[in-house]
């Protein structure tokens, strides 16, 4: 059973620095606030475990993935200075994942293809 759905879902997980965590959540508020505005998120936030932090974020397609990552991109080397990306996935159907196995190769991702479901 294939799949139409388009959607791009990026699964960054962060382990914050010692004392530095509400530098970070300030971070968080800002990022949330920009990305707010673009037109092709579905859904983006934070959630904290400790020190650990994941970011739950996902995008209509490729497109809408790489135009956030660009609005936010200051700011995600901000955070970068006080916390440590330790795991990141893509997720998505193989042609969405295709668009963005280039464009995000540096941050060395784990690309997770998604080949059966729906979305309402």
């Amino acid at each position: 059973m294939a799949t139409e759905d388009t959607c791009v879902s990026i699964v960054p997980y962060f382990k914050v620095n010692e004392g530095k965590l509400p530098a970070f959540k300030a971070l968080c508020e800002q990022f949330v606030e920009k990305t707010k505005i673009e037109p092709k998120a579905l859904y983006y936030g934070f959630s904290f475990d400790g020190e650990i932090v994941h970011c739950r974020e996902g995008y209509t397609d490729a497109e809408g993935a790489l135009a956030h990552l660009d609005n936010v991109g200051a700011l995600l080397q901000e955070a970068l200075k006080i916390a440590e990306l330790t795991r990141l996935e893509i997720h998505g159907s193989e042609d969405q994942l295709n668009k963005l196995r280039g464009p995000l190769a540096d941050l060395s991702p784990q690309f997770f293809t998604l080949e059966y479901g729906f979305r309402k």
